[in-house]
């Protein structure tokens, strides 16, 4: 506690150091605008590379090259994004009269978001060492009281619920005393929303003994993190719901939100998650449930978002987002953790939320996080944190800020304190984490069994249980390029070569990239497999490899495939995914796993391989991957299940094929 501002106000300099630095490289001399209809459009090299980094919202500087010897500057500001050009936003006179001059460009660091958690760091101070270290429980009286007919209940003896807060008073007390909160997770005196029997548009509010949740489709680990939510027993300690992929993190938060709007009253909920994508999902889910009144949620935005990137459904929450008192007076509100900081703005201070929500928590940098936590009540308020810290992290560019752990999430970091500690021999019979202050979800809802097994095995403690739909995960197993009827997954060995053009730093394969289309077209136009290509992903490594494998697919007429980075597609799923791993040069760097790049980062591998419902394929050199411990296990999994094929294989597989 005694340095943690210091520290993060110093590791935020360095990032932000580094962006300006790097932007400055980026700089572009005597260049001409393109016109789209009455929008210029500026080309931009290497853009979907990030190099650079741009956002919608960034502003640019334009210079004029004039005869005379004065230079008139122009501000623009990006307003869309495409792969290698972004479109401008400029003074109406300058766009009619442009006349495609060459003119120089000058990058400029958003510096929004990076004063924004300084200041969060200025008033994280009231959260103290409870919210920030925490070292131990101490229950608080639930906020809520009501009878749930769980389903549980009758599962666990009726111990006293007063006995059992007394037994986890202290996280040292002995195992046994731990067990007993356990023992007491079905029933008890806990919370549940209450109100009239029919809400808003005739969706019928939950009543005792009728129907407690909104989402009767929730498991039995959603409804145990629901119930949490709404007890608060631990507050004002973060509370995580620790969600594996494909487990229904987005749909439990939901549920919490509406629980907490009907069940408190007196409560003013914000929700927030690190990109406008995740925070419009999270909003059009409350909006489809149905269950909450007009004028209830808001949804504010950047004041440099454009409305044409807003989906339909979710424009109406934002015309009162457009007005920050007006929003504050909301009981719902929605936003990102950077625009959270707008409330600063206007005053709004500790305390004015009884409960912030960070769903994708994992995403965001500690200083990011700590924006909207700065807003919640010190005393009584409750801390919300979704996530996975198995997979991505925040994206921070200098090596100096990520040495120093800016790339490691606040959910992370929670997680890897003893209190918030895995712990079998504790809580073994409830998912082995303390259940007032973690709940794991582990029912899966996405992919086939055999899919499914090995990111169970190497990130999740084999607890991951395969609930999908039979019918989708079972789709593809009649594929005819199949080494295996019964196993949905392909690893295609290739000894390719890795190359690079001009001087782009990004690599490529083009004997992958052909093997890639390959299986597209396969999968594509294959009577037996009926996918289409909206249903078929492709993830690789290199921005140079995705438009290779771009370029072939549009020759073929598949441009429906999506091709990108592992970031590109964290929070999604596909029926078929591909990867192409691209390097291949089996000399250099012997003793080195950077060399394999992105891949080498176990939680983007992670990612990578549990995207796909009922299909995956990956293509790579096993003479290479063999080198990286998770692309090595994979290679292994696929060996001894026989379902490898392709080239030969390195010594210390070829006695394995077909042991699984």
């Amino acid at each position: 506690m005694s340095n943690y501002k210091e520290k993060f106000s110093t590791l935020l300099w360095l990032e932000e150091i580094h962006a300006e630095i790097e932007l400055k490289e980026y700089n572009m001399s005597g260049v001409t605008l393109k016109r789209n209809g009455d929008l210029l459009v500026l080309e931009v090299p290497g853009l979907a590379e990030s190099r650079p980094s741009l956002y919608a919202g960034d502003k640019l500087i334009l210079k004029t090259q004039e005869y005379n010897g004065h230079v008139i500057e122009y501000v623009g500001y990006v307003t869309e994004i495409h792969e290698e050009d972004v479109t401008l936003k400029l003074n109406p006179e300058f766009e009619q009269a442009y006349n495609f001059e060459p003119l120089d460009v000058e990058f400029t660091y958003n510096r929004t978001t990076s004063r924004r958690c300084h200041f969060a760091l200025e008033q994280v101070i009231h959260l103290g060492v409870k919210v920030l270290f925490p070292e131990e429980v101490i229950l608080q009286s639930p906020q809520v009281m009501g009878s749930w007919n769980y389903a549980q209940a009758t599962k666990h003896t009726g111990q006293s619920a007063t006995k059992n807060r007394k037994a986890v008073k202290d996280q040292t007390k002995p195992a046994t005393q731990a067990r007993q909160v356990c023992a007491q997770d079905g029933p008890g005196p806990v919370a549940f929303a209450t109100g009239t029997s029919q809400l808003a548009g005739g969706i019928p509010s939950p009543e005792a003994g009728k129907k407690e949740f909104f989402n009767p489709a929730l498991n039995e680990n959603q409804k145990l993190a629901v119930r949490r939510v709404l007890s608060g027993d631990c507050r004002p300690l973060p509370y995580i719901l620790f969600g594996p992929p494909g487990t229904g993190k987005t749909v439990t938060i939901i549920e919490a939100v509406l629980q907490v709007y009907h069940a408190l009253p007196d409560s003013r909920v914000l929700v927030c998650a690190p990109s406008n994508s995740a925070t419009d999902l999270v909003c059009l889910r409350l909006h489809e449930s149905g269950a909450l009144r007009p004028g209830t949620m808001v949804r504010v935005n950047a004041t440099c978002r454009f409305e044409e990137t807003v989906s339909q459904a979710v424009r109406p929450y934002c015309k009162d987002g457009e007005d920050i008192w007006r929003a504050s007076r909301f009981r719902i509100v929605v936003t990102t953790c950077s625009s959270a900081g707008l409330f600063y703005q206007i005053g709004v201070r500790v305390g004015h939320f009884t409960h912030v929500f960070v769903d994708e928590a994992g995403q965001a940098s500690e200083p990011e996080c700590l924006i909207p936590l700065g807003l919640v009540s010190d005393v009584s308020g409750q801390i919300i944190l979704a996530g996975d810290p198995m997979q991505l992290g925040p994206v921070i560019k200098s090596r100096l800020a990520m040495a120093y752990g800016l790339n490691v999430s606040m959910l992370e970091r929670l997680m890897s304190r003893p209190v918030y500690l895995r712990d079998e021999d504790a809580f073994g019979t409830c998912g082995a984490y303390n259940p007032l202050l973690v709940t794991k979800l582990v029912k899966n809802y996405r992919s086939h069994a055999a899919l499914l097994a090995l990111p169970s095995r190497l990130f999740y403690h084999r607890e991951l249980e395969v609930c999908a739909d039979p019918k989708v995960t079972t789709s593809l197993l009649g594929w005819e390029k199949l080494p295996k009827k019964s196993f949905p997954l392909l690893f295609h060995g290739m000894r390719g070569s890795e190359a690079r053009e001009g001087r782009s730093p990004s690599w490529f394969n083009p004997a992958e990239a052909v093997q890639v289309m390959r299986y597209c077209c396969l999968l594509a136009r294959s009577a037996s497999s009926q996918v289409s290509a909206s249903d078929i992903g492709v993830i690789t490594p290199y921005r140079k490899q995705v438009e290779k494998i771009k370029i072939l697919l549009r020759n073929v007429d598949l441009t429906d495939i999506k091709v990108g980075s592992v970031e590109e597609f964290q929070g999604q799923e596909y029926l078929a995914i591909v990867i192409s791993t691209v390097r291949s040069n089996e000399d250099r760097f012997e003793d080195d796993r950077y060399f394999l790049g992105f891949l080498s980062n176990s939680k983007r591998f992670n990612v990578a391989i549990t995207r796909p419902k009922a299909l995956l394929i990956v293509v790579g050199n096993p003479h290479v991957l063999i080198r990286d411990p998770c692309l090595g296990a994979l290679l292994e999994h696929s060996v001894t299940n026989g379902v490898y094929t392709g080239c030969d294989l390195p010594p210390e597989l070829q006695g394995l094929q077909g042991c699984g």
